[in-house]
Order: C-alpha cells, then sequence, then structure tokens
C-alpha cells in the first residue's frame, strides 16, 4: 500500500509538471512563452501571445493534468479498498501535487504557471457539479470585465463558498469545504500582482467575445 501511494504520489506531481505551454510554444512557434507577454507559462499568456486555438490547447491539456492526477485515487481504489473520506483525500492530495508540478515543474526548470486550469481540472474529477457552476461564473466575469485575472478569483472563491452554503441541498464534506478555501487562498497568491494591477486600474485585458455593439 504505501508503496502504490508514494508512486501515485510520484506520478501526480510528474503530471502537473508537463509545462504545456512551453512545449507547445518552442515545437509549433520556436518560442519560449515564459519570454513574452506577462512571462507566465498558463493558458491566459499563450491566448495572449499564441492565439485562440494555441490557449485553448494548452487550458484543456492543463485541466487534464489536475483530472488525471485526482483521478489517481480511483486506482489506487482498486487495488486497496478506500473509504469515502480516504479516496477524497487521496483526491484533494493527488490533485494538490499536480497544481504544485504546475507550479514548479520539473521539466520547465520549476518556472511554471499559476495553476488555475489544473485546479479546475482537479475540482471537475472531484465535483463535476460545483465546477461546471464555478466555469459558468468565470465565463461571465471575463466575458463582462474583460479580466481573466477577477474571473479566477471569484471563481475559486464560489467552489468553497457553494459548498459551504449546501446549494446543492445537501452537507458537504468539511474537508471539501476547508480545501476549497485553500485553492482560494493559491489562487489569491498565485495573482498577487494581478490584484495589484486590477485595484490600480491597469490590469491586462483579454477579450473572449466581441460583444457587437447597436
Amino acid at each position: 500500500m504505501t508503496l502504490l501511494i508514494v508512486g501515485a504520489t510520484v506520478m501526480a506531481y510528474l503530471l502537473g509538471s508537463i509545462p504545456t505551454a512551453v512545449w507547445y510554444g518552442r515545437a509549433f512557434f520556436n518560442l519560449d512563452i515564459r519570454q513574452h507577454g506577462s512571462g507566465n507559462a498558463g493558458a491566459t499568456n499563450t491566448f495572449r501571445v499564441l492565439g485562440k486555438r494555441a490557449g485553448t490547447i494548452v487550458l484543456l491539456v492543463d485541466a487534464l493534468k489536475g483530472y488525471a492526477a485526482a483521478s489517481l485515487a480511483f486506482f489506487v481504489n482498486t487495488i486497496y479498498p478506500l473509504s469515502d473520506n480516504e479516496l477524497l483525500s487521496y483526491q484533494l492530495l493527488f490533485g494538490f501535487l499536480a497544481v504544485i508540478g504546475h507550479l514548479y515543474p520539473l521539466f520547465a526548470q520549476f518556472r511554471g504557471g499559476k495553476g488555475v486550469a489544473t485546479l479546475l481540472g482537479m475540482v471537475l474529477a472531484i465535483r463535476p457539479d460545483v465546477a461546471a457552476v464555478c466555469i459558468g461564473i468565470w465565463l461571465v466575469v471575463v466575458i463582462a470585465s474583460q479580466f481573466v485575472s477577477l474571473g479566477s478569483l471569484l471563481a475559486a472563491l464560489a467552489f468553497p463558498v457553494l459548498l459551504l452554503l449546501r446549494v446543492f441541498g445537501q452537507p458537504e464534506n468539511p474537508m471539501l469545504i476547508g480545501f476549497g478555501f485553500l485553492i482560494f487562498l493559491i489562487v489569491a497568491i498565485t495573482h498577487k500582482k494581478n490584484i495589484g494591477r486590477l485595484i490600480q486600474g491597469n490590469e491586462n485585458r483579454t477579450i473572449l467575445i466581441k460583444l457587437k455593439k447597436k
């Protein structure tokens, strides 16, 4: 059992360490995305620098990393049956390690992205219903304000708040609620420069959908 958990732990971090934006930029554009735009190796900077197609691909792959890492808990469960709490604990552990891998990727000199897409993938694996609502909140905020950072912050905060308020009509696991607030804290820390720019009124804008003016 111990060897299996250690192996899954390492695998979760390595999954997160796949530097999608860096590898995609080098393979198809012969550039290091970290040397352009905001210097961030994530989907938003890829979207701005390399275009919608590249940004979308990076977003999906980065989310898949978190989803796959959290799903390693189900693999463990097939070999060693786990209780519901144990299963959730391993989902959170493996998903969190994937996020750490994305922030500090072994395969890219430990210079990664901000982890939002990987967090999203992790949450989709654990609570897809709540994650879907958070995605909706993100879309509305980003389309209305054109600030991806603001959308990410509010969507991250919405996750634990929705659980705490029992919006889905059932008592939620306190561990998941607590972890949800930890997720928000991580997003806030990785977006501290963005928060400063939002307050100062000079945050970068990203247009997802061009609204037609009447």
